[in-house]
């Protein structure tokens, strides 16, 4: 298997695992209890990203690998927690985590492993994104404090918004692995027949598949927005600042198109802390 699978971090690893993720600046603003917990789901999600994408084990391996978390998840829901799961226990038990959610994530690990997802059709994407992001925000807005009703809508729309934005982000880095997420509809709206992810993504009709799904994005974070502006209860700093951040990386790969060669882009720490300041987000 490859070297990070499936063990327990070690003690006081999970605020490691989280460091280089775009996300923790806005996790750094939680208290302590809910940053832990916050810090603890983002272990757990690179644990089983890392079994779909490190190079070296079988399909068959892999998904050993997470029909074994499957298990473990349900008994650490059931209050019987395998080793490698303590580091989850404290943030389920205190905020009421739900099994249902976790296996969503585990699901769309699974998609991948299936795949490799080439062209699927925008119903299989919104199934993806649903799974391996808004699954995330369902864990994340009870760790955050938010009611069921305004926490679900903001984690449907805003896990979408970020997820389509990684996915423009990542066209190059996914066609590596041979995956390529934009949809059939965008693809075909574009005129891009091709389903090879390197000669897809180098089309000449890459920058008006993106811009499709771009609008899609711009969809959901109004959405989101809509969310937000209810001021709901809740932490609702840290969605706001994530928000921020990744409305940001949309703008400025539309402002630089998506033609090749494309230039990832990435938000430095002087920038994210100017977004904080600049929407209030830290006192």
């Amino acid at each position: 298997m490859a070297a990070v699978t499936t063990e327990e971090p070690a003690s006081g690893s999970t605020e490691e695992h989280a460091s280089g993720s775009s996300f923790y600046a806005a996790m750094r603003l939680l208290p302590p209890a809910e940053r832990e917990g916050m810090f603890a789901v983002y272990t757990f999600c690179r644990i089983v990203d890392d079994i779909a994408d490190d190079p070296g084990p079988t399909n068959a391996e892999r998904h050993r690998a997470l029909d074994g978390w499957t298990a473990d998840l349900a008994a650490l829901c059931d209050g019987r927690p395998p080793e490698r799961t303590r580091f989850l226990a404290g943030p389920v038990r205190r905020f009421g985590l739900r099994l249902e959610d976790f296996v969503a994530i585990v699901d769309g690990m699974r998609m991948d492993v299936d795949g490799p997802i080439r062209g699927p059709d925008f119903e299989t994407l919104d199934l993806y994104c649903d799974r391996v992001a808004s699954a995330v925000g369902r864990l994340s807005v009870r760790i955050f404090g938010m009611q069921d009703g305004p926490g679900r809508r903001l984690a449907h729309h805003l896990g979408r918004a970020l997820q389509l934005t990684n996915i423009l982000r990542d066209l190059d880095e996914d066609a590596e692995m041979g995956r390529l997420y934009l949809p059939a509809e965008a693809l075909a709206d574009a005129g891009i027949e091709t389903r090879e992810p390197t000669a897809a993504v180098n089309h000449p009709g890459i920058d008006a598949a993106c811009r499709w799904v771009a609008a899609r994005a711009r969809g959901h974070y109004r959405q989101a927005d809509a969310v937000l502006k209810e001021r709901p209860a809740g932490r609702i700093r840290s969605p706001r600042l994530m928000r921020e951040v990744y409305d940001e990386i949309l703008a400025r790969m539309e402002a630089a198109g998506w033609a090749p060669p494309r230039q990832r882009v990435k938000i430095g720490r002087a920038r994210l802390l100017w977004l904080a300041l600049r929407h209030g987000l830290i006192d």
